[in-house]
């Protein structure tokens, strides 16, 4: 194949990388729009099985994660054009590693969302102190916003280009090395924004698309940077209502009665059901 040849494929190849990755995004979307719809329990709503809480956890992030990850993800596949015989598969291992972070992360919250349920402890209930819980979980991602460790890893998300070059890899391996390092980078900047979503309501479609709506913004707008400190005193003040006035908060399901049970019997039916 000639020089000219190879530019040509090169330059078609990427308009079919960008489709194939707001397809994939789009079908996680649907996934998680039908199978979530009507399982928001609020606040300790109950993940399900394993199997099953895995596959939807996954399904999430690539849903609302992917979108704010696409500047790093175009990029990774421009230079993948030029020194690697696959692109797209260069491509597509980047963002499985990615995602294979992300799962590393909803394991650890399954671990300790179970580890809560077993110890069982009666002031988590709703009723007691739960509310308060809630409320200073949301303050604590607030809090997080400004943290120095936050703004070290936004500016590492928001930087493609010195990403690659300090972390490139070469081959398939390489590929999913730095998905995944890329996917441990993007934890340290938005784990805390998770914890905001565990605290509300892990299932609530509502939430995800205003947890997924911050993150994009604070990755891909201009004012990224910005938007992080303004959402840290959103988040605080939405913690102190929650705990406060936990009822009167729009979009948050009060836990526990026919919901919850409907929610957890949905759950154990399983990813295929």
């Amino acid at each position: 194949m000639s020089a000219s040849e190879g530019t040509i494929t090169a330059r078609a190849l990427r308009p079919g990388i960008l489709a194939g990755f707001l397809g994939v995004t789009l079908a996680a979307w649907v996934i998680v729009v039908a199978r979530m719809r009507g399982m928001d329990a609020g606040p300790g709503t109950d993940l399900g099985s394993l199997g099953w809480y895995l596959g939807i956890w996954v399904t999430m992030m690539a849903a609302m994660m992917l979108p704010s990850a696409a500047p790093m993800v175009l990029f990774f596949s421009k230079i993948s054009e030029q020194s690697s015989r696959r692109p797209a598969l260069a491509t597509a291992l980047f963002v499985t590693g990615y995602l294979i972070a992300w799962a590393a992360y909803g394991l650890v919250a399954f671990a300790i969302f179970r580890l809560v349920r077993a110890l069982d402890p009666p002031f988590l209930a709703w009723d007691r102190a739960g509310a308060e819980i809630t409320g200073a979980a949301i303050v604590l991602a607030g809090v997080y916003q400004l943290t120095p460790v936050k703004r070290a890893c936004l500016r590492k998300c928001r930087t493609p280009l010195g990403f690659v070059m300090h972390h490139w890899r070469d081959g398939s391996a390489g590929a999913v090395r730095m998905g995944i390092v890329h996917g441990a980078w993007c934890i340290g900047c938005c784990w805390a924004l998770m914890v905001l979503l565990f605290a509300v309501g892990v299932m609530s479609i509502q939430w995800m698309l205003v947890v997924a709506a911050i993150v994009f913004g604070e990755k891909v707008l201009p004012i990224g940077e910005q938007l992080a400190r303004a959402v840290a005193l959103l988040l605080i003040g939405l913690g102190i209502w929650v705990a406060l006035a936990p009822g009167s908060i729009p979009g948050l399901t009060p836990p526990g009665g026919m919901q919850e049970m409907e929610s957890m019997l949905r759950a154990s039916r399983g990813w295929v059901a």
